[in-house]
């Protein structure tokens, strides 16, 4: 597989403030040589060679990933996450000691609503599985650093226990993959720097459907949902690998997948697994079927069939553990099963040691035997079981961005755009994706639609933004909201195209045109008759916003990056107002 040395990791659930869109014809990307990894001898160096990095320097170059399987907090382990200071068992210290650990947690993040339907499920099996917010607080204390929630459960408490599952996504301090408000976000990878290495993680369920609802596949114009990896969403989850590809160093995909309690993989899974790796996945994991399943390389494609249960509620599958991969210069170069166990309660599996530990890892590598794979690297050097340090603090991905026509995806959601009425076609829109810095300081995707004659400069202004890590909570259409301006600033949203009027006036808005932004209105209210809108940005009404003032993480102030970015466009800020909109940037009538 001819391609750049990046490595695309691929996962069932998308952070659901990560947004991002197919590229279309006219995307604005920078170009990346596709330098693709050789498979001919590296010519002798010359004399000023750079020296070849010695062991250590290596060392300190590899990205270590750990990847477990199913949790939940079902049955005696309902009230674990409202324990204090609770974890996921003593093998959460192999999680901590890895650059980035991921696993799947099967359950809907809500502790309201009413169990789904399930009319594809044999009514014998349904099961319904839900647990608090709190459910992240400890998967983040056990070392967790991504969790897909794209698989047969994430839906389980419907319409309202899917929304609260996208509300505790957008805050949490675990990226949550896999779900979204709409197909775009539920496919997008959370993105984040690891040792100079881009890493894109995706996730997407593709295990038996149990019902016919969009909620358990998004797709465009059906609103909130799972990533589906069934059907017609294999397509869009290979668009997305594909797109990360582009930009990213390491691809992994990590699905629900796989037929229950068989240890092997079913031709589907093989399938998919084929489709993924030609898109540019770099490393295909995944859980499902309860017992640990076979791993091992396609071409250039690292995969795993099955990760058993991490935390479960009883251990008659018994068997665990954790996958150890080490990345270096764009390939993984070990593979390593830190094997654990399951006492007949359940919980969290105790690692194994000594002969128990060697009879566990010599029948995982056996697995293999079924799937077709090829033998992995094997344990690297300072691998993450034996080197309890961990490594760099994660850091930001670099800027990415795109420009696309309004395709069906975000038309179809643009439900407060009237062609009878409103004074912008859409032809004349486009759709802008950046990545921003939020205020949990994690990067995430957002989208903008503005007009096509400013989008290449809109996207100048967040890429300098985002160089000096401005923070800003939200970056949704404004569709998301119901157009409804109101309901937008209270979620403290930036957006750009609205199709409405001024308020209080009968000619349109800027924002109507596409050629208008609103930057986190919380922290940068309008202000009317001495009142500020939204009322929750009532604290920030009377900040300092002089040059010399001390900065406050997301409010807009003279002389700062947001206003020089902006003025170096031509904008004009809507603080120089009478009525003052601290929020608002506009551009300059293109008639004037």
């Amino acid at each position: 597989m001819a391609r750049r040395p990046r490595l695309v990791l691929v996962a069932g659930i998308a952070a659901a403030a990560v947004i991002a869109g197919a590229p279309l014809p006219d995307e604005r990307v920078e170009p990346v040589p596709e330098t693709g990894r050789s498979e001919r001898p590296a010519p002798a160096p010359s004399p000023d060679a750079t020296p070849v990095p010695q062991a250590a320097d290596r060392d300190a170059e590899t990205v270590r990933l750990a990847f477990a399987g199913d949790v939940h907090f079902e049955g005696a382990y309902r009230d674990v996450p409202a324990t204090a200071g609770s974890t996921l068992g003593p093998m959460s210290e192999v999680l901590h000691a890895a650059d980035l650990a991921m696993v799947n947690l099967e359950s809907a993040l809500t502790l309201r609503g009413r169990p789904a339907a399930k009319e594809l499920e044999d009514p014998s099996n349904r099961f319904w599985f839900r647990t608090g917010p709190a459910a992240l607080d400890v998967l983040g204390r056990s070392g967790v650093d991504v969790v897909s929630v794209a698989n047969n459960h994430g839906a389980d408490f419907g319409p309202a226990g899917l929304n609260d599952t996208i509300l505790a996504a957008e805050t949490a301090a675990v990226a949550v993959v896999g779900v979204g408000r709409n197909d775009r976000q539920a496919f997008a990878p959370h993105r984040v720097n690891i040792k100079g290495t881009d890493i894109a993680v995706h996730a997407a369920d593709a295990s038996p459907g149990e019902s016919a609802d969009p909620l358990w596949a998004a797709a465009p114009g059906t609103g909130p949902g799972l990533a589906s990896a069934r059907g017609p969403g294999a397509a869009a989850l290979a668009a997305a690998v594909r797109e990360s590809a582009a930009t990213d160093d390491l691809v992994v995909v990590y699905l629900h997948w796989g037929e229950e309690y068989n240890a092997c993989p079913v031709p589907a899974q093989q399938d998919l697994a084929g489709t993924l790796a030609e898109a540019g996945a770099d490393i295909v994991v995944g859980a499902h079927a309860h017992t640990p399943n076979g791993a091992g390389l396609r071409g250039d494609t690292y995969v795993a069939y099955g990760l058993g249960n991490f935390y479960w509620y009883h251990g008659r599958a018994s068997e665990s553990g954790v996958l150890l991969l080490s990345v270096r210069d764009g390939e993984v170069v070990g593979d390593e099963w830190v094997p654990g166990r399951f006492g007949p309660e359940g919980g969290g599996p105790v690692p194994l040691t000594g002969d128990a530990r060697t009879a566990a890892v010599s029948q995982w590598h056996d697995l293999r035997g079924c799937t077709g794979l090829a033998p992995g690297p094997g344990p690297a050097a300072g691998s993450a079981a034996a080197d309890a340090a961990g490594g760099a603090e994660p850091g930001l991905p670099d800027f990415a961005s795109s420009i696309q026509s309004i395709g069906p995806s975000v038309q179809l959601g643009m439900r407060s755009h009237d062609p009878a009425v409103c004074p912008v076609p859409l032809t004349d829109l486009r759709h802008v994706a950046v990545t921003h810095v939020g205020f949990d300081g994690r990067a995430r995707r957002g989208e903008l639609v503005v007009h096509a004659d400013v989008a290449a400069d809109v996207v100048d202004v967040f890429a300098a933004l985002y160089a000096a890590r401005f923070p800003i909570e939200r970056m949704l259409l404004v569709d998301e909201f119901g157009g409804d301006d109101d309901a937008s600033m209270a979620a403290n949203n930036t957006s750009g195209y609205n199709c409405r009027r001024v308020a209080g006036q009968s000619h349109w808005s800027n924002h109507a045109y596409g050629r208008a932004i609103d930057i986190n209105p919380v922290q940068n209210p309008y202000v009317v008759d001495g009142e500020a809108r939204p009322p929750a940005a009532l604290p920030f009404l009377d900040v300092d916003r002089t040059a010399d003032a001390p900065p406050v993480p997301g409010v807009i102030r003279d002389g700062d990056v947001v206003r020089q970015a902006f003025e170096r466009i031509g904008w004009e800020w809507g603080g120089l107002f009478s009525d003052p909109d601290y929020q608002h940037f506009s551009a300059p009538d293109p008639a004037a």
